[in-house]
């Protein structure tokens, strides 16, 4: 498992964490009962504290993509793919009241906001 965390990307470290697990998850480099590293040991090869990892780990089992078994460490979950586009709906959902509220402040219109979704989506070869 590969997760590389960046000081200026302004994202704070647990969530760069999250993302890349959720990621991996996602596309299925990590699958169902894969062991994640131990939170010591990834807080350690990322140089980061181990609060960081434990709080990356926490909202991973909140959010339903990993388990944890005291004794023996953190394992991938079985995705319940409804589930996880629910959640996915529902972050997206936030994230685009705040793009809204600030379209708003800036008198861009509803076309103009769809352009600028399109061209992201077009960016990512989608």
């Amino acid at each position: 498992m590969d997760i590389i965390i960046s000081n200026s990307s302004g994202i704070p470290f647990y969530e760069q964490i999250e993302e890349q697990i959720k990621s991996q998850i996602m596309t299925g480099e990590l699958v169902e009962g894969d062991a994640l590293p131990s939170m010591r040991v990834l807080a350690k090869d990322l140089k980061i504290s181990i609060i960081t990892t434990k709080r990356a780990y926490e909202d991973l089992e909140r959010d339903g993509f990993i388990y944890s078994v005291t004794g023996r460490g953190s394992f991938v979950k079985r995705i319940n793919s409804d589930m996880v586009k629910e959640n996915m709906m529902f972050a997206i959902q936030e994230l685009l009241e705040s793009a809204v509220d600030k379209a708003i402040l800036g008198k861009v219109t509803v076309d103009e906001l769809q352009e600028m979704i399109k061209l992201l989506y077009e960016e990512k070869g989608l």
